[in-house]
C-alpha cells in the first residue's frame, strides 16, 4: 500500500509522490519565540516529528526545514499593532534579543524532552533580512508590490488565485470586516511585505523603502526557497493559520517563483484545554515545562496522548484524557520491560514461527495504518493489539527462546521507539549497565523471595515498597516473581 496524504490545498486524499524519488523537502512554520511553548505547540511538532519519522522509516532522505520566528508577527497576525516580541520584551524589561534567545532555548529543550527530533535545519527570520528583502524586490518588479510611505504591500488584486488555500474571496471581505483598514493599502486585504519602523521600533534594518522590518508572511516564503527552493514537497503548520498566514505565503511565493509552491500541505488541528480554547486572557493556556515538571506527566505518555488523535484532528486535553493514555502507554513500555528482563536468562534458539508470524502481521498492519494519512491512533492500536499477543507468548507455557525475545522487543523499538517515539530508546540498551541494572533488581527480588520463605513480612514490604519507590514494580505469579519499570 502506497503512502496517502490528505492535502489540504486540493482537499484530497492523494497519493504521496515526492518531487525527487527517494528524497523529500519539508518546511513546518516555526513558534514565535516571545514566550515559552504550549501544550499546543507539542501537539503541532510532536505530529510533524512523526511525519518526518515515518517518512524516513519508509526510507526517504528528509530534508526538514523549521524556522524561528524572532521579529515581524505582529499582535493579532494582522498588519497592524505591536511587534508580539517587542511587546512581550518590554513587559519583561530585557531587550528583544534577550527574550528571543531565551525563549528559542526553552523551545528546543521542551521539543528535545518530549522526544521530538531536531529539524535538520532551524533558520532565523532576523538573519534572512536580505533574502527577504531580494523576494521583496522581485515582487515590485513583476508588478505584484507597491511601496507607500516606506512600507511595501502585495497586491491581491494581482493574484487572480488569491483566497484558493482558504476559501476566501476578495469580494467577501469589505473593507474594515476581516482586515484592518489602513490608509497606505491600495486594497484593504493587500499584506505587508515591508513595514516602516517608528521611532520606538527597535527590531529594525536598513532596507531599499528606509529602516523598517520584514511582514511575517514573507519571512517563511524566504526561507523556504534559500533552503528547499521554489517548489518543494511538503508544507506543514497549525490549522490556525490558514488565513492569513498560508494564504499569503502561496501568494507572494508563486508569484515571485512562477512556480507553485508546495505540492502537499499538511495542518495539524487544534488543542482545547478541558473543553476550551487555551486563551491567557482565561488564564488556561499550560505550558510544556508545567506539564512536564510541575505536573509530572512522562514525556512518553504525552506523546501518546496526542497521537491518539490523528494529527489534522482537533484534541481536548485534560488530566483525565493524559492519565488514560499513561496507561496505554505503561502497557506497552510494561510489556517490552518484561522482554528485556527475560532476555538475561532466555536459552540460546532460533524465533519461532508463530513469534516471526506476529511481527509481520503487525509490521503490515502498522504500515497500512501508517500509510493512510499517518493515522497515529490506529497504529497505536496495531502495538496495543500486538501487546496482548506478546503478553500471551510471555505467559505461555513454552519459554521463548533468545531469538524470540529480541525479535518481539525489537519490533517495539522499530515502531513504537523510531517512528512513534513513546518507546524511550535508552529503553533498548541492553549492554552491561541494563545487565546490570536487571541483575541488582533480581537479587532484590531474590532476597524478598528468601524473606517471604521465612514469613519476614516486614523486610519482605520494604524490597517491594523500595523497588516500587523507584519505578520497579513487581508482580507475584504462580511461576514466580516478573517486574516492570514504570
Amino acid at each position: 500500500m502506497s503512502l496517502k496524504i490528505t492535502n489540504v490545498l486540493t482537499r484530497q486524499k492523494e497519493e504521496f509522490k515526492p518531487l525527487h524519488p527517494g528524497k523529500v523537502n519539508m518546511y513546518v512554520c516555526g513558534p514565535t519565540v516571545y514566550e515559552d511553548s504550549h501544550i499546543g505547540h507539542a501537539k503541532t511538532y510532536i505530529g510533524f516529528d512523526v511525519i518526518a519519522r515515518y517518512l524516513r522509516y519508509l526510507g526517504y532522505d528528509v530534508l526538514y526545514v523549521q524556522n524561528i520566528t524572532d521579529v515581524g508577527h505582529l499582535v493579532g497576525d494582522r498588519d497592524e499593532g505591536e511587534d508580539k516580541i517587542l511587546k512581550k520584551a518590554r513587559q519583561d524589561s530585557v531587550t528583544p534579543m534577550q527574550l528571543v534567545e531565551t525563549v528559542t532555548r526553552t523551545y528546543f529543550e521542551n521539543m528535545d524532552a518530549l522526544g521530538v527530533q531536531r529539524p535538520d535545519i532551524s533558520p532565523r527570520a532576523s538573519g534572512h533580512i536580505l533574502e527577504q528583502i531580494e523576494m521583496i524586490q522581485e515582487l515590485i518588479a513583476k508588478g505584484y508590490a507597491y511601496e507607500a510611505n516606506g512600507s511595501v504591500y502585495f497586491d491581491v488584486t494581482k493574484k487572480e488565485d488569491y483566497g484558493k488555500f482558504s476559501g476566501r474571496r476578495l469580494e467577501e471581505q469589505e473593507e474594515g470586516a476581516r482586515v484592518a483598514v489602513h490608509t497606505d493599502k491600495r486594497h484593504p486585504a493587500d499584506f505587508a511585505l515591508w513595514k516602516f519602523a517608528e521611532p520606538e521600533h527597535l527590531l529594525r534594518w536598513n532596507s531599499p523603502w528606509g529602516e523598517g522590518f520584514p511582514g511575517w508572511h514573507i519571512e517563511c516564503s524566504a526561507m523556504a526557497r534559500k533552503y528547499l527552493g521554489a517548489n518543494f514537497d511538503i508544507h506543514g503548520g497549525g490549522r490556525d493559520n490558514i488565513f492569513p498566514h498560508n494564504e499569503c505565503e502561496i501568494a507572494q511565493s508563486e508569484a515571485a517563483n512562477d512556480a507553485p509552491f508546495a505540492n502537499y500541505w499538511l495542518l495539524t488541528g487544534t488543542l482545547t484545554l478541558d473543553g476550551v480554547k487555551m486563551s491567557k486572557s482565561l488564564g488556561n493556556t499550560l505550558t510544556v515545562s508545567e506539564a512536564l515538571y510541575e505536573r509530572g506527566w512522562k514525556p512518553e505518555a504525552l506523546r501518546m496522548f496526542i497521537l491518539t488523535s490523528h494529527y489534522a484532528s482537533p484534541i481536548d486535553f485534560s488530566d483525565e484524557a493524559v492519565d488514560a493514555a499513561t496507561r496505554g502507554w505503561q502497557r506497552l513500555i510494561g510489556a517490552e520491560t518484561i522482554l528485556r528482563q527475560q532476555l538475561t536468562k532466555a536459552d540460546e534458539g532460533e524465533a519461532s514461527p508463530e513469534v516471526l508470524s506476529l511481527i509481520e502481521k503487525t509490521t503490515a498492519d502498522f504500515e497500512a495504518r501508517m500509510n493512510d494519512d499517518f493515522n497515529s491512533p490506529a497504529a497505536i492500536a496495531v502495538l496495543q493489539d500486538y501487546t496482548r499477543a506478546v503478553n500471551t507468548l510471555v505467559n505461555g507455557d513454552e519459554p521463548l527462546t533468545l531469538a524470540s525475545l529480541e525479535a518481539l522487543s525489537h519490533l517495539y523499538h522499530r515502531l513504537g521507539g523510531d517512528v512513534l517515539g513513546i518507546i524511550p530508546k535508552e529503553a533498548a540498551d541492553s549492554g552491561a549497565s541494563a545487565e546490570r541494572e536487571a541483575g541488582l533488581i533480581e537479587l532484590l527480588i531474590d532476597i524478598r523471595q528468601t524473606a517471604r520463605q521465612n514469613k519476614d513480612w516486614a523486610t519482605a514490604d520494604k524490597v517491594r515498597n523500595q523497588l516500587s519507590d523507584l519505578g520497579v514494580v513487581l508482580e507475584d505469579r504462580a511461576d514466580g516473581t516478573i517486574w516492570k519499570v514504570e
